[in-house]
């Protein structure tokens, strides 16, 4: 398990105002996942792509404690799903959003930037709980199969954001798996000889 906070952005070209919240307010929806959707290649130095398995957040919308926020800034909470202006919800796409913003200047600003268009994109923050690698001549990927969300976000910029730490952790936790998988390699090949070897005797 890695609990080092990671981010993931995407361009959400479903990102959209509904009328139908509270008072007439609007809503604002979209998603902030898309499942089976390989990432542009991640890591810096230690290169790798992945991609967000259906279920992943099942466990996380349904016991964690979760907020939307405007570019991961805690001053500018849009909604919470324990205070029930923030729905999460996985479906066959991915992690569907339903945001219930306050009746505030400046989310009113957002939500005129977003039926503009000039805002259409969604991050997401979490820490890996479970992942599989996978390990090749074209490259490393990983597949997220349970994951802790901590935010949802809408960002102006879609940038994939770690710190140092952050990619050492995922790193190191490659690193363990490549070893755990060699093993195995080792293991079995180790068998396979004591096999042949116990043939030839005969």
């Amino acid at each position: 398990m890695n609990n080092k906070l990671e981010r993931r952005s995407l361009t959400v070209k479903e990102l959209r105002i509904s009328g139908d919240g509270e008072g007439g307010s609007p809503n604002i929806e979209g998603y902030a996942s898309v499942f089976d959707s390989w990432s542009e290649q991640l890591g810096g130095d230690a290169p790798f792509r992945e991609k967000v398995v259906k279920g992943a957040f099942a466990e996380t919308i349904e016991k964690d404690d979760i907020r939307c926020l405007f570019n991961h800034d805690p001053n500018y909470v849009l909604g919470r799903n324990k205070a029930g202006t923030l729905e999460l919800e996985e479906d066959e796409k991915g992690l569907k959003v339903l945001i219930k913003p306050p009746k505030t200047g400046w989310a009113k600003d957002l939500i005129t930037s977003v039926k503009r268009g000039d805002i259409s994109n969604m991050s997401f923050g979490f820490a890996v709980e479970l992942d599989k690698w996978s390990f090749g001549d074209t490259g490393d990927v990983r597949e997220l199969l349970r994951v802790k969300l901590f935010d949802v976000s809408l960002v102006t910029y879609p940038a994939y954001q770690a710190t140092e730490c952050d990619i050492r952790s995922v790193f190191q936790a490659r690193e363990k798996q490549k070893a755990e998988e060699q093993t195995r390699k080792d293991a079995k090949f180790q068998d396979y000889q004591e096999t042949f070897k116990k043939g030839e005797s005969q």
